[in-house]
């Protein structure tokens, strides 16, 4: 007759007292009953991150990446400003202006572009609304920006003669900027951080605008479509004027 077979039991405590493999997993089968050794070692891609080697794990640390450090440095800006009057932008020729020189006046922050559909109607009530509140304290500042239909092909020196030749614009026309995207100016990253709009927080065509406050801080976001005259009565309000 053939051997019997040892036990169960017997050859589970046999199978113990066999030292594991540094890749097995021990499993346990319940409180008192005895350890083995599991015969499917997982790969290294399915190891549990070890407790002790995360606790010695430095916290982030943000270093210069060769061609983003500048881009670092502008959203750093952008997030530690507290209003408008922390920035500097270029005026159209290329000389900084320091928007703390605005510190008192209520502004309205405006995308513009000179071949847009929005236009003609846009840039004739901006007119109106600084001929008629600039003594008050109140000023616009226009930023020309190319990223929606590239409606705002031309220089900054034909831009500022078209605004100012066919819709007699008055207040200070800027440096062409991009709005959205990687390369979002500084200004624009704080406007749309302070006010979202319905549909997200990036700008979605010319002329959007944002009303500001005499302390520099953003209380309103209108629409493309918004009319300049329909939010005369904010600024009024703003101004504190009747």
């Amino acid at each position: 007759m053939p051997p019997r077979p040892a036990p169960l039991l017997s050859r589970l405590r046999a199978a113990a007292a066999v030292a594991p493999p540094a890749s097995a997993s021990p499993l346990s089968y319940g409180r008192g009953h005895t350890r083995i050794a599991s015969p499917f070692a997982l790969p290294p891609s399915c190891l549990r991150f070890p407790r002790a080697a995360a606790a010695a794990v430095s916290p982030l640390v943000r270093r210069p990446v060769t061609g983003g450090f500048a881009l670092f440095s502008m959203a750093a800006a952008a997030s530690s400003a507290t209003s408008v009057h922390d920035f500097t932008v270029k005026d159209a020729s290329g000389k900084e202006v320091d928007l703390s020189t605005y510190k008192g006046k209520v502004l309205l922050i405006v995308n513009v572009a000179s071949q847009c559909g929005l236009t003609n109607s846009n840039y004739t009530e901006l007119s109106q609304l600084y001929e008629k509140y600039k003594d008050q304290g109140f000023e616009i500042l226009a930023f020309p920006c190319n990223q929606f239909g590239g409606q705002e092909p031309g220089t900054n020196e034909e831009i500022v003669q078209f605004a100012c030749t066919r819709f007699k614009a008055e207040y200070p026309i800027f440096d062409k900027v991009d709005v959205n995207g990687d390369n979002t100016a500084p200004i624009y990253k704080f406007l749309k951080s302070s006010k979202g709009s319905l549909f997200g927080e990036n700008i979605k065509w010319n002329f959007s605008k944002f009303l500001v406050d005499k302390e520099g801080r953003v209380v309103e976001r209108y629409a493309p479509t918004t009319s300049p005259l329909s939010i005369e009565k904010d600024i009024k309000k703003l101004l504190g004027s009747s």
